[in-house]
């Protein structure tokens, strides 16, 4: 952390006391208007950069003023912005010109790599198998299911075989034909097709359970659409316990404000009289008729819960809970056996409050679990007449501070704190991230120096109820065998709770999506389908050739130590190990501290020290870094680009203190974390010192933007998408959606010493005045409610105004004038802005006119 405050913070000299780090030199003088930088490798447009007008405006706080002249583009009303932000789209559109050829190139090799026929596979619930696939000539999934085979009996199943039953498709919901009413649909998670699980999916985890927050991630895969005209966003999707209604929500603004619809899957009509603004989380009772939910207040905060029953004379939108602390959200879930409804009201990393309806008998009301603890948490979950509840508070009375993780259990029928048991403690190594429950597993996501673990232990539990606590070794656990160490494990919807067989995702930089089942009762997994890459080019042949991928085997162990494992069979998958390096490096912070930097490149095509990189960091909200497959990339890896992942503190890690120690008044240590990346990438000969790039989205684009800042001659070029920019002014403005909430991540400054923290480092208020600037492409979306669409728009006509003319004639601003916070893109949508954004870079790095790509 740096030591320096500002006491008087002003615009020239905020940027004069920012990252005067051993071992960097930051060299610019506020009064220069020479270009430093190497003659521009690129052409810029005839025309100049568009000028806004400048309002005079003067912000004040403790006794502080600065000006602001800016400030009028944040009334989205004003006309005058709306035309700026269309003049900076036509010189977006002027710049990227010499760079449609390559667009056409990236975007046939991405296309190219998709498998014309994408599906999951069935995943059952209770008699009906659910799955999603695209249909051919379609963009868009479409959710299905068809009825087991086994179900019900042989005079049930004979039934249902005269009337034609068995194998015939039911349509759930068909993404495309919501496109044909509304628009044209977008994913935000396009790279797991497979994950059709988690439209049906009822439990977060527990270290992303950030839905309203600067961030992309939502804790559930989600399908959006847009055109010129219109935005549509299907979020929530629940099917009802007996399988005859499905409940989902859907935002036709962009503005993330749902309307709850339901459907009768039996009819298949929507009931047109059910259909409630503002919805966000949904859980349905035992009697699959009664519909809990939440809705939002005026700055999108989910803060009540509210009841319908189907079938009723009037909809009933009956209040169960309101949260009135504006700091607190509310989200509701049911526990996986279905018995128990949980209202969640938390804040962002604090403390929180659990409440539990009898999902059999709603009517009993609201039970509360726990009183609210500075910083503590609580995931509930239910089996047998006990509550399983995963949290982090202190073990004992004399313990003032939170920790790790823990399992601890209580009975249904006397659930006060005294009497909870703990029963898995965490141990020195390994951590508790999540935990999952059915009918005779508990399944544990666990965290081993930062490699990621599961794990399931055999229920019910059998300890002594009076005390006797246990580390996981001791609970007999089978540990999931997984492909790598660098793998990162999603689960599908597991939803039955009757079931033995746990279904996850699993993917790495150098291995295609592979969803795996790991049957817990006889110890032994089987994987199920990987997704296929297709007209992979190859490190000796032209690009039409297909590269085959090499199979490794995976036996049913993790080590010969694993006495539970029986190797019945040999596994294989595919990966690209053999063309690509994945690398995992600690790299020595600002203050000591290792953080995780994991590389990715072509065996062939890399050359070191002189390649060009691409660095990614986001470090806020305790998230994960996505490493995950992705075969655009591809496309930047066989021209040499290096591509490398800091996980930065305030993002997620090994247990919460990561989150803390890179939140609040620790930011900077996150900021500090990506430029040692950087530098180590620099000075290890991964890149190239003058080729390097950053890339950051959202609350990721303060982490680029604020690095930029401190040592504006580190990155040539960078990507800025949706970016969180003007921190200081938004978290002044306790009007604007999710301020409040964000208190706890960033600061609040309506304390003077939070607010000169946040001043050293808000990109908005450090841009220096004269220096050079690297070339930037900002993204933004005119109704995004999570980063207002003048934040963007802010930063890049004052990053004209102050810096290098010649440097900022490379920052263009590309604005979507009818989506919302979320990227654009259906299934070939998102190659179109990928390529768009890798021939910004190949533009900015000067590379628009070499072939670096192998053949």
């Amino acid at each position: 952390m740096a030591s320096h405050l500002l006491q008087s913070p002003t615009r020239s000299s905020l940027s004069l006391t920012l990252g005067l780090l051993p071992g960097f030199k930051v060299v610019f003088s506020l009064f220069s208007s020479l270009c430093r930088r190497k003659p521009s490798p690129f052409s810029a447009p005839r025309d100049a950069p568009p000028v806004p007008k400048k309002v005079p405006f003067t912000v004040s706080a403790h006794g502080t003023s600065w000006e602001d002249p800016y400030h009028w583009m944040s009334n989205t009303a004003d006309p005058d912005l709306s035309a700026y932000l269309r003049h900076e789209n036509s010189y977006a559109e002027a710049f990227m010109a010499d760079t449609r050829n390559h667009q056409r190139t990236l975007f046939s090799e991405m296309n190219s790599r998709m498998p014309t026929n994408i599906s999951t596979p069935t995943e059952r619930w209770g008699p009906w198998l659910y799955y999603q696939y695209i249909p051919e000539g379609k963009e868009y999934p479409v959710l299905c299911r068809k009825l087991a085979t086994d179900t019900n009996g042989w005079a049930k199943s004979l039934f249902n075989y005269v009337r034609g039953e068995f194998g015939r498709e039911k349509v759930l919901l068909d993404w495309n034909e919501i496109a044909e009413e509304y628009g044209t649909l977008l994913n935000e998670c396009d790279k797991h097709p497979h994950s059709v699980g988690v439209l049906l999916r009822n439990v977060s985890n527990v270290k992303d359970n950030v839905y309203f927050g600067r961030s992309d991630k939502s804790g559930s895969f989600l399908w959006f659409h847009v055109t010129n005209e219109i935005y549509v966003h299907v979020g929530t999707c629940r099917v009802s316990p007996n399988h005859n209604f499905l409940a989902y929500t859907l935002d036709i603004t962009g503005s993330e404000r749902f309307m709850l619809q339901i459907k009768d899957l039996r009819s298949g009509r929507i009931l047109p009289e059910l259909r409630v603004d503002g919805v966000v989380s949904l859980a349905w009772a035992r009697d699959g008729c009664t519909l809990f939910y939440t809705i939002t207040d005026e700055n999108q905060r989910p803060y009540r819960v509210l009841c319908l029953k189907l079938g009723s004379d009037a909809v009933n939108n009956v209040p169960i809970f309101t949260e009135s602390d504006p700091s607190f959200c509310v989200d509701i879930t049911s526990t996986k056996d279905g018995k128990f409804i949980t209202v969640n009201s938390n804040s962002r990393s604090s403390s929180q409050e659990v409440f539990v309806i009898n999902a059999t008998n709603p009517e009993e009301g609201l039970r509360r679990m726990n009183k609210r603890i500075p910083g503590v948490q609580y995931f509930l979950e239910h089996h047998y007449g006990f509550f399983y509840i995963l949290t982090n508070a202190p073990l004992t009375d004399k313990e003032l501070s939170v920790g790790n993780y823990y399992l601890a259990r209580c009975q249904v029928d006397d659930v006060q704190l005294a009497n909870w048991q703990n029963i898995i403690l965490p141990s020195e190594d390994i951590s508790i991230q999540d935990m999952d429950i059915f009918h005779g597993h508990l399944v544990l996501f666990l965290d081993n120096k930062g490699c990621s673990m599961i794990s399931s232990i055999n229920m019910p539990i059998d300890v002594n109820y009076k005390g006797q606590q246990m580390e996981i070794g001791d609970l007999n656990p089978w540990f999931f065998p997984l492909p790598s160490d660098s793998c990162m494990v999603d689960p599908c919807s597991n939803h039955d709770f009757m079931n033995f067989i746990y279904r996850v995702v699993v993917s790495s930089p150098v291995m295609p999506d592979v969803i795996i089942d790991y049957d817990m009762r006889k110890l032994v997994f089987s994987i199920v389908q990987q997704e296929d890459v297709l007209g992979v080019s190859c490190t000796s042949g032209s690009f039409s050739q297909t590269h085959d991928l090499s199979a490794n085997e995976l036996p049913d162990a993790q080590n010969d130590e694993n006495k539970h494992a029986q190797i019945t069979e040999v596994q294989r998958w595919k990966d690209f190990s053999d063309a690509y390096c994945c690398e995992r490096k600690e790299v020595i912070s600002h203050d000591g501290v290792e953080v995780p930097l994991t590389i990715l490149y072509s065996r062939e095509a890399w050359k070191k020290g002189q390649s060009p990189g691409l660095l990614q960091g986001y470090g806020a909200y305790g998230e994960v870094l996505d490493k995950n497959w992705c075969s655009d990339r591809l496309s930047l890896l066989d021209r040499g680009w290096v591509v490398a992942f800091a996980d930065v503190r305030g993002g997620g890690g090994p247990d919460s203190s990561w989150h803390k120690c890179g939140s609040g008044l620790n930011k900077l240590n996150s900021i500090y974390d990506f430029i040692f990346c950087g530098k180590y990438l620099v000075n290890e000969g991964y890149v190239h010192e003058d080729q390097i790039g950053a890339i950051g989205s959202s609350a990721g684009g303060l982490l680029v933007g604020a690095s930029i800042n401190m040592y504006p001659d580190m990155f040539r070029v960078a990507i800025l998408k949706v970016p969180f920019l003007d921190i200081c002014n938004t978290l002044l403005d306790p009007n604007l959606p999710l301020t409040i909430l964000d208190y706890e991540e960033f600061g609040n400054p309506q304390e003077q010493s939070q607010l000169e923290y946040i001043l050293s480092y808000s990109p908005y208020d450090n841009i220096p005045q004269g220096s050079c600037h690297p070339s930037v492409l900002v993204t933004a979306s005119f109704h995004d409610s999570r980063v207002g669409v003048w934040e963007a728009a802010k930063w890049v006509a004052k990053i004209r105004d102050r810096t290098c003319s010649s440097c900022s004639g490379g920052v263009i601003l590309k604005t979507d004038m009818n989506g919302g916070h979320f990227g654009e893109g259906g299934r070939h949508g998102q190659c179109e802005e990928t390529a768009y954004e890798y021939a910004f870079l190949m533009k900015a790095m000067g590379f628009l006119n070499e072939q670096r790509k192998r053949y």
